[in-house]
């Protein structure tokens, strides 16, 4: 197979530019394949092993599969991260978000030390992960409802060198949230960062099918007559567990920004702030308690 007859059949459900960047991604990760390799030709001088390899990556990229979990793996802030369809796949957007905290957090003589930090919804471990290793001296706990999640996480973590306490939460369950407030001596964070379940079911139509059909409905979507379900609960607890001065970051659903601002503020946080992503959409907000 050469470069060019496994890109083009792709180009039926993605356009050639994003056909040709699958394709690449593919012969880099798993194969080792740079650009100068494709251009030489190299993609036909793959054993037979590598080749029937190929073949079956190709066929579950045109039966829909995103590449991410065909690999079983994804480039995350430059670190790779082990991926199965128990986890979202890791987006441009949260990596955003993760720059913007780390971003906040450069100077650790301002700070107290060490930083604790909370990760709601974990998944893949992505953003817990990358801020332990990107800012100096932290704790960080990371909650998810599916153990299988749990289980990527920790593997990622271990794989990673990040040193995370993993726990099994539902964010909505009182029993879970307020044990966390109403202890003998409640656990103070710093930062509490969620990327939740923030797509109505009315979206559907305007989503990719690849996603539709292979990621994880538990952690895309939001019941249609509560959109913010996920981000009140988290509010709430984060008014009793985060430090005096913490702050609370969300990666969000443009549609109900200012909806969110106000119930953050309502909640009683302060310097609530709205922050767009490189597209130009209104993707994440930040409180200070």
């Amino acid at each position: 197979m050469t470069y060019e007859e496994f890109w083009k059949p792709l180009a039926g459900q993605y356009d050639d530019g994003e056909a040709k960047a699958i394709t690449r991604m593919v012969l880099d990760m798993e194969f080792g394949l740079s650009m100068t390799d494709i251009l030489c030709d190299k993609v036909t001088q793959l054993s037979a092993d590598e080749s029937q390899k190929l073949k079956k990556i190709h066929e579950r990229l045109m039966a829909g599969e995103p590449v991410q979990y065909v690999l079983g793996k994804e480039v995350f802030y430059g670190r790779t991260f082990l991926l199965t369809p128990d986890v979202l796949i890791p987006r441009p957007e949260t990596a955003e978000l993760c720059q913007w905290i780390i971003s906040e957090f450069e100077n650790p003589h301002s700070i107290p030390s060490p930083i604790r930090i909370l990760d709601v919804g974990t998944g893949s471990g992505c953003i817990a992960i990358t801020l332990t290793l990107e800012i100096a001296n932290t704790q960080t706990w990371a909650w998810d409802i599916s153990g299988n999640a749990l289980h990527i996480a920790q593997r990622n973590a271990q794989l990673l060198g990040a040193d995370i306490s993993f726990k099994k939460c539902d964010v909505l369950s009182p029993e879970n949230t307020s044990s966390q407030s109403h202890s003998s001596s409640p656990l103070q964070y710093d930062i509490i960062v969620s990327n939740p379940p923030y797509i109505c079911p009315i979206e559907k139509g305007l989503m990719n099918k690849n996603v539709l059909e292979h990621e994880p409905h538990i952690a895309l979507f939001v019941p249609e007559e509560n959109p913010l379900l996920f981000y009140h609960a988290i509010s709430q607890m984060a008014s009793q567990c985060l430090s005096p001065h913490g702050m609370l970051y969300f990666e969000i659903n443009p549609i109900y920004a200012q909806q969110l601002k106000e119930m953050i503020t309502e909640t009683g946080f302060e310097e609530v702030i709205i922050k767009k992503d490189i597209f130009g959409k209104q993707r994440f907000i930040k409180a200070v308690k």
